[in-house]
């Protein structure tokens, strides 16, 4: 992917950095609760305006603590289950019942406890043989659900809310530094070959990811902050630092950060240092 020049010699990536606002929560507990209100205001949001919010889940351990805390109360509640869609932004070519897999994390930490009908629950099939034929159902899995919901069948999905983990090594989703993914201009989802696991993994495309309404970061421990640095304050190169490749064309761009991971970052202007609620 390149860095492409827009006015005054700034480029995509650098727009959105600058646009995108840093909250910065204690640790990785305040962090799970205030994700959790986001999730909540966008789909209810999402709801009053279309009738339906379309989730994507990330996998982690960050994440989990997530879907543990909208599985209790008071989330479990006031969530709009039956206007809710979910779906994946990656996954390991493992079966769903695999201990690795995404399905599985999120079935177990929340999919399992709430009121979510089968049919809204749109998984990966990574258990196929066939890597590059998982990717291609899964396009067909998006292209008929947001059909269904009465969106135009070859525009790109606009998800209300796409929530995004952050490697050590800079990659989200599965777009792994020097992936050809990146510079995808077609498909909507895609099988990179991951050398460094010596396998392909299942992952949404660029396309897809910023053609969403709100875009998450969601980033604990002081083991991420070089990598937090790196995309935020570190040279514009999205082929290396591939979080730098979420632009969101119209949509907002959000990190969440617990203050460990957010250990190398000097205070700007953007920053909202939330404190707990009353």
């Amino acid at each position: 992917m390149k860095a492409e020049r827009g006015g005054a010699g700034v480029t995509a990536s650098e727009l959105a950095r600058h646009l995108a606002t840093d909250v910065i929560v204690p640790d990785a507990a305040a962090l799970a609760e205030r994700a959790a209100r986001e999730v909540l205001s966008d789909a209810e949001r999402a709801v009053a305006a279309r009738d339906a919010f379309t989730l994507v889940l990330s996998g982690g351990n960050t994440p989990r603590r997530l879907y543990e805390r909208l599985a209790s109360a008071p989330y479990a509640q006031r969530m709009p289950w039956d206007r809710t869609h979910v779906f994946w932004g990656d996954e390991r070519p493992v079966p769903p019942d695999h201990p690795e897999s995404d399905y599985r994390m999120a079935l177990e930490a929340m999919l399992s406890k709430v009121p979510l009908a089968p049919e809204r629950v749109h998984r990966i099939e990574a258990e196929l043989g066939d890597a590059g034929e998982a990717a291609a159902r899964y396009e067909a899995t998006i292209r008929h659900a947001f059909a269904s919901l009465g969106c135009a069948p070859d525009a790109p999905p606009s998800f209300d809310l796409v929530l995004l983990g952050l490697g050590a090594d800079g990659h989200t989703a599965s777009l792994f530094p020097g992936s050809p993914t990146l510079d995808e201009p077609r498909a909507w989802v895609a099988a990179p070959w991951v050398a460094k696991f010596g396998t392909h993994r299942i992952t949404l495309t660029p396309r897809v990811l910023n053609a969403a309404r709100h875009v998450m970061f969601l980033v604990s421990g002081s083991d991420k902050a070089e990598a937090v640095h790196a995309a935020k304050r570190g040279p514009i190169d999205p082929r290396w630092h591939t979080s730098q490749a979420i632009q969101p064309t119209s949509g907002r761009l959000t990190w969440l950060l617990d203050a460990g991971a957010a250990a190398r970052l000097e205070s700007t202007t953007r920053h909202t240092v939330a404190t707990p609620s009353a």
